[in-house]
């Protein structure tokens, strides 16, 4: 399909935005709680994290350079998936999480999450996880286009047709978590828990999606 900026004003576009920004914006304060506690992150995350340790760059500038070129892949194979959501994602969350980390640093929260009790670290983990997957799957729900990163598997698998797409999806994360990795070898360290990011490449999309279900009566 072709590009066309009427695909942006979706029905009941008022409704979806109004659930679909404060998602945007919660997804990367929960983040950049994950990346502070640093047990793991989404790989898409992890990945660029990375590869702005190894540029020197804010997460916020690494997102708009890295999804930016996922978003020309997009428009030139999948154009209809763009939408608001798409920008608002490209956009917002990687200078979200920057100044979020800089507040915890400056009201000694990160302190908190990298030197508290290792119950206290687990409880954060667990409910800032928790929360992350809800506001995920709002702003998925909304279906006001999709994220640079989350259309170009579903790309391949149009190409792909054999293989099945939640196999494309886990190969695409590992994919992440691989060039993480290897951008963290060029930096000299690594950002973030390979293990962790590797275990939610398994686990968050299956999990978004249970979560998304009941939601898309809402939306």
């Amino acid at each position: 399909m072709k590009f066309s900026f009427k695909q942006f004003i979706v029905p009941n576009f008022g409704k979806r935005l109004a659930f679909m920004l404060p998602a945007v914006i919660l997804m990367g304060v929960f983040v950049s709680i994950l990346v502070e506690i640093g047990w793991g992150t989404d790989p898409a995350s992890f990945m660029n994290l990375n590869i702005s340790a190894a540029l020197n760059w804010g997460l916020g500038n690494t997102e708009v350079l890295v999804y930016g070129l996922m978003l020309v892949f997009t428009f030139i194979f999948g154009a209809q998936m763009i939408g608001f959501g798409t920008l608002a994602n490209m956009l917002l969350i990687g200078y979200i999480i920057d100044l979020c980390r800089l507040i915890w640093k400056n009201i000694g929260f990160a302190e908190i999450l990298i030197q508290g009790s290792l119950g206290l670290r687990l409880a954060v983990f667990i409910i800032t996880l928790l929360l992350f997957v809800f506001v995920a799957a709002i702003y998925m729900n909304a279906q006001m286009g999709v994220a640079p990163y989350d259309a170009m598997p579903v790309i391949i698998s149009g190409w792909i047709h054999k293989v099945p797409f939640f196999l494309i999806r886990i190969l695409f994360d590992f994919s992440a978590v691989g060039i993480g990795v290897l951008a963290g070898k060029i930096n000299g360290e690594i950002q973030g828990s390979i293990i962790g990011s590797i275990a939610m490449s398994f686990l968050l999309g299956p999990v978004i999606s249970i979560v998304g279900k009941p939601l898309k009566k809402i939306l």
